[in-house]
C-alpha cells in the first residue's frame, strides 16, 4: 500500500517532466529560439540605453517646484513701478490665464497630437531620425520633430546642445514628465519659458514685447503670430522679415482650421490682418528721470545678492531671483530734483555752442533703425528727442527716430557754433551721429547736451532714507552718476563740520574769532602756508563764530580748526562720513575729495542731532513668494498706517542710529547755519520763508560750487562742475549758480508742506545776544528783520554769556524817573518766547 507522501511526490515529478517536456518541444521550434532570442536582445538593449542615456539623466522631480529665473522688480516708497532688472523678460501666468485660442495655436504650430501621446510623437520622431541621417556630412542641422514634452525636457533639464543622443535623451526624459505631470502643467512650464525674441520668455512678456499689451487682449492673428516664434523669433521678426512671418502666421492659422480649432470665419478675418507688431522698444524707466537711482540700486543688490543664480546658490540674485525690491525714492521729488539739475545745468552751458553728438554708430546698408536703437538712448527731456543722422546733403539731414518715423533738421537749424572749434554745427554733422532735437515748425532744431555736469541728493534727516537722486543730465546720456562717484572738493560747505568740532571742543556761537592773516609753518621742505579769504579779501578783524560761517571767512575757519586741532576736525570727518582726511589745515577748507551723496548724510545727521543713519536707498527686499529676505530681522510695523486709533499703544519704530556728534553741537551749528539763508551767502532762499538751514561751497578754481541744506523733513545737496575739473569762470560761486538750482527744486518739493522749526535738544539755552559783538542783551527782543541787532542764540548749559550785574544797575540809575506813574506792562519773557516756538525738546 502506497503513502500519501510517495503519491504527492510522484505527482510532483510528473508535473516537472511534463513542463521540462513542453519546452524540450517548444526549443525545438525555429520561432521559439528566435523570440528568445530577441527577448535577450531586448533586455540587452534597454540595460545599455539605460547605462549610456538614462542613468544620468536629471530628475523629472524637480520639474514639480521648478521656478523660472525671473526678473526684479523695483518699486518706489509708494508703491509706484520705476524699473525692473533682466536678462530674461518673463511674467509667470497659471495655465488658467491663458486664452484657449493661445493653447490651440501652439499646439497647431508645434505639437497637434499633444493631448494624445505620452510625451514622443513616434512618427514624428522618425522622421526627425531620417532627416537627421540624410543630413549628415551636409553641415546642416536636422529638423526638430520635438513635442512639447520633449522641449521641456530639453530647456529646463538637458540643454540645447545639438548632438546624435539628444533626442534619445529628450524621449526618455519626456516618458518620465508625462508620467511626472499632468497636461496642462507640461503647458504651463512650456508656456513661461520658451524663447520668443526680443529679450522675451514666456507667453505674456512676448505679448509686451511684440504688440505692448497684455495677452488677454490680443486677437487671433496676434497669437498665431506669437506660437510661429519658438521656431526661430529672429527668423520671423515682424520689422525685417514681415512676409516670412505673415506666411509663417497664415501656416499657423490654416492649420488650426484644419484642426477644428477655428472656423472659416475666424480664419478668414485673421488671415487678412496685417502683423501689427510695434517696433522693438529701448528699454526705460518706468519713472522718467530715474535711471541714476535705479543704477544705484542694482549696484547695491548685486553687491548683496549677486547677478545670477549661479546653478542655484544665489536663489536672490539680481537677474533670476524674482525680487521685489521697495526703495525709498520719492517720485515726485525725483522729477523735482532732476528738473532743477537739468535747468540749471542749461543756464550755465547757454550760449557756448554744440558739445557735439551723442554718439556716433556705423550705419550698415541704411539700417539706421537698429543702429539707433542698439544705443540704448532715450531723452527725456521736455520736447527733446534722440536722432540719428540718416542722410545729409546741402540743404538738411534726415533723422530717423526710435518709433522708426523720420525727420527733416533744416541747415537753418543747426546754426549754433561748434564748441571749441567755431563753425556752424550743421557742417559738423555726420551720417550715423546720434543728436539731441526738438521739433521748430514742421521740422526739427538741434539741441546741445551741456557739457558741464553735476549732482543732486536729497535725504531723509531722521531715517537717512535717499529720496531722490540725479547724477547727471540724462542717465541714458551719461551713465557716470556723479552723485555717488563723481569725488570732488566741497570747499565751504566743509565749513559746519569744522565749526561743529569746535563746539565740541568747548567753542560757542558767540565766541570771538579774528578774521585776518594767518599763517603756519610746515616744515624746510613746505615753508611758510598763508591762507587767504574768497577773493582774497582783506581780514575784517574780531567776529563771532556765527559772522564767520556765515559771510564763510576761510581765515576764521582754519584760526577755529587750528584753536580745536585738526586731528580732532578730521576725525569728526572721518565718523560723520566725508572721507578719511590727514590733519592738515587745508582740508578745514575742502580740500579733501568726496561726494555729495556723502555730504547730504553729513548735514542730515546734524540736523538730526548728531544722530547717524547711513544714506539707504533700499527700504526692504523680498523674495518672489513675498519674504522679507533683506534686511535681516525685518519687522512690518504693524498699525502704523492704520487710518483710526484702535485704542493700544500707538507703533513705535526701533531708533537704530548712532550719535555721531553731541547732540547740542549739532543743533548749534543748525542754528548758526539758519543765518546763512538769512543773511549769508545763500540769501537767494531767504524769501521761501521756511526754517532752512545750509551752506554754499566754491572750490579752488573754481571748478565747482555747491549747496547743501534743507529743513527738518529733508535736507537737499547740489554741486555742478565739469567731469574733467576745468575752471567755471571767476564769476562762478554757490550761492549765485547751486543754490538757485536747490531753490528751484524747493519751490516744488516744499509747497504745502508743513513749516517745521528744528527743535533744540535738551539742556540748550536760548540766549539774547548781541549779533554783532556775541553779548548778552537785556533791553531789546529779536525781530523778522534777519538784519536785527538782537538775535536768539543757541548755548550749552553754563556756557552763555553772563550778565554783569553791577553794571546793569549802574545803567539803571542813569535813567530818568518817572514823573508820574504810568501802567506798567509785565516784560516779555524768554519762556514765553520758547512756548509760542513749540517749547525746547
Amino acid at each position: 500500500m502506497t503513502s500519501p507522501e510517495s503519491t504527492v511526490n510522484f505527482r510532483l515529478r510528473r508535473e516537472v517532466e511534463g513542463i521540462r517536456g513542453f519546452f524540450e518541444r517548444s526549443w525545438r521550434r525555429w520561432w521559439v529560439k528566435v523570440l528568445a532570442v530577441l527577448a535577450v536582445l531586448a533586455a540587452i538593449t534597454y540595460a545599455l540605453v539605460w547605462l549610456i542615456f538614462a542613468r544620468d539623466l536629471p530628475s523629472v522631480d524637480k520639474l514639480r517646484t521648478y521656478e523660472p529665473p525671473m526678473p526684479t522688480n523695483v518699486r518706489g516708497a509708494d508703491g509706484t513701478p520705476i524699473h525692473s532688472y533682466a536678462r530674461e523678460r518673463r511674467v509667470e501666468l497659471s495655465y488658467e490665464e491663458y486664452p484657449p485660442l493661445l493653447v490651440r495655436a501652439f499646439l497647431a504650430a508645434e505639437d497637434k497630437t499633444f493631448f494624445e501621446h505620452h510625451g514622443v510623437d513616434y512618427p514624428g520622431l522618425a522622421g526627425a531620425v531620417v532627416d537627421y541621417v540624410s543630413k549628415i556630412g551636409s553641415g546642416r542641422r536636422a529638423k526638430g520633430g520635438s513635442t512639447i514634452t520633449q522641449q521641456v525636457a530639453k530647456n529646463l533639464l538637458i540643454g540645447n546642445e545639438y548632438s546624435k543622443t539628444r533626442k534619445i535623451k529628450e524621449a526618455i526624459l519626456a516618458y518620465r514628465i508625462e508620467d511626472a505631470l499632468t497636461k496642462q502643467q507640461i503647458l504651463e512650464l512650456y508656456l513661461n519659458q520658451i524663447a520668443l525674441g526680443r529679450n522675451a520668455f514666456g507667453v505674456e512678456a512676448a505679448s509686451y514685447a511684440y504688440f505692448n499689451k497684455e495677452l488677454k487682449e490680443l486677437d487671433l492673428a496676434q497669437l498665431a503670430y506669437l506660437a510661429i516664434l519658438p521656431k526661430g523669433p529672429s527668423n520671423y521678426d515682424p520689422i525685417r522679415h514681415t512676409r516670412r512671418a505673415l506666411d509663417r502666421r497664415n501656416y499657423v492659422l490654416g492649420e488650426m482650421l484644419k484642426n477644428g480649432f477655428i472656423d472659416q470665419a475666424q480664419h478668414d478675418q485673421a488671415v487678412a490682418e496685417p502683423l501689427g507688431a510695434v517696433l522693438r522698444q529701448t528699454p526705460t524707466t518706468e519713472i522718467a528721470g530715474a535711471g541714476y537711482f535705479v543704477e544705484e540700486v542694482r549696484r547695491q543688490l548685486i553687491d548683496k545678492f549677486g547677478e545670477t543664480s549661479e546653478g542655484g546658490r544665489n536663489p536672490y540674485s539680481v537677474y533670476d531671483g524674482g525680487l521685489w525690491v521697495r526703495t525709498s525714492l520719492d517720485p515726485a521729488l525725483q522729477a523735482d530734483a532732476q528738473t532743477a539739475l537739468r535747468d540749471g545745468l542749461l543756464r550755465f552751458d547757454r550760449g557756448r555752442g554744440w558739445s557735439g553728438p551723442l554718439r556716433h554708430v556705423d550705419i550698415a546698408s541704411g539700417q539706421w533703425l537698429p543702429a539707433l536703437l542698439n544705443t540704448n538712448i532715450a531723452l527725456d527731456y521736455s520736447d527733446w528727442r534722440a536722432a540719428i543722422v540718416a542722410a545729409v546733403d546741402q540743404g538738411g539731414a534726415t533723422l530717423g527716430f526710435a518709433n522708426g518715423q523720420t525727420g527733416v533738421l533744416p541747415r537753418s537749424g543747426a546754426q549754433m557754433p561748434v564748441r571749441g572749434e567755431g563753425g556752424a554745427a550743421f557742417d559738423a554733422l555726420k551720417v550715423g551721429d546720434v543728436i539731441a532735437v526738438a521739433p521748430e515748425g514742421g521740422s526739427f532744431g538741434l539741441r546741445s547736451i551741456p557739457k558741464i555736469s553735476g549732482g543732486f541728493v536729497v535725504e531723509e534727516p531722521q531715517t537717512g532714507r535717499v529720496l531722490a537722486m540725479q547724477g547727471g543730465f540724462d542717465s541714458s546720456v551719461q551713465a557716470f552718476n556723479r552723485a555717488t562717484q563723481a569725488m570732488r572738493q566741497p570747499g565751504s560747505t566743509i565749513k559746519p563740520i569744522v565749526y561743529a568740532a569746535a563746539l565740541e571742543g568747548g567753542m560757542t556761537p558767540a565766541s570771538i574769532i579774528i578774521d585776518g592773516p594767518f599763517c603756519v609753518y610746515q616744515g624746510a621742505n613746505l615753508g611758510q602756508k598763508c591762507f587767504k579769504n574768497f577773493g582774497n579779501s582783506a581780514g575784517a578783524g574780531p567776529h563771532t563764530m556765527r559772522w564767520g560761517v556765515e559771510q564763510s571767512r576761510n581765515l576764521m575757519t582754519v584760526r577755529a580748526a587750528s584753536q580745536t586741532g585738526m586731528e580732532h576736525v578730521v576725525s569728526l570727518m572721518d565718523r560723520i562720513g566725508v572721507g578719511k582726511y590727514p590733519p592738515y589745515l587745508s582740508f578745514a577748507l575742502g580740500a579733501g575729495e568726496t561726494t555729495v551723496s556723502r555730504m547730504v548724510n553729513a548735514y542730515a545727521i546734524l540736523a538730526n542731532q548728531g544722530r547717524a543713519h547711513p544714506a539707504t536707498l533700499i527700504d526692504f527686499v523680498q523674495d518672489r513668494h513675498g519674504k522679507v529676505v533683506w534686511p535681516e530681522n525685518w519687522h512690518a510695523c504693524n498699525g502704523c498706517n492704520a487710518s483710526d486709533w484702535n485704542g493700544k499703544a500707538m507703533p513705535r519704530p526701533q531708533i537704530r542710529g548712532k550719535q555721531i556728534v553731541d547732540a547740542m553741537s549739532a543743533y548749534q551749528m543748525i542754528h548758526i547755519a539758519e543765518g546763512v539763508i538769512q543773511r549769508g551767502t545763500a540769501t537767494v532762499l531767504r524769501d521761501l520763508d521756511r526754517p532752512m538751514f545750509g551752506k554754499t561751497g566754491t572750490n579752488s578754481g573754481p571748478t565747482d560750487v555747491w549747496f547743501i541744506g534743507g529743513t527738518p523733513q529733508m535736507i537737499g545737496g547740489v554741486y555742478i562742475g565739469y567731469d574733467t575739473p576745468s575752471p567755471l569762470g571767476g564769476y562762478a560761486q554757490g550761492g549765485t549758480i547751486a543754490a538757485p538750482i536747490f531753490k528751484e527744486f524747493a519751490l516744488k518739493a516744499y509747497d504745502g508742506m508743513e513749516k517745521i522749526p528744528f527743535r533744540a535738544p535738551a539742556g540748550i539755552r536760548m540766549v539774547r545776544i548781541d549779533r554783532a559783538s556775541g553779548k548778552p542783551v537785556f533791553g531789546a527782543w529779536p525781530t523778522s528783520d534777519p538784519k536785527a541787532p538782537v538775535i536768539w542764540e543757541a548755548f550749552k548749559p553754563e556756557s552763555e554769556p553772563r550778565r554783569n550785574a553791577r553794571h546793569d544797575l549802574a545803567d539803571d540809575a542813569d535813567k530818568p524817573k518817572e514823573a508820574k506813574p504810568v501802567q506798567r506792562q509785565e516784560a516779555p519773557k524768554d519762556t514765553d518766547f520758547l512756548q509760542r516756538q513749540g517749547g525746547i525738546y
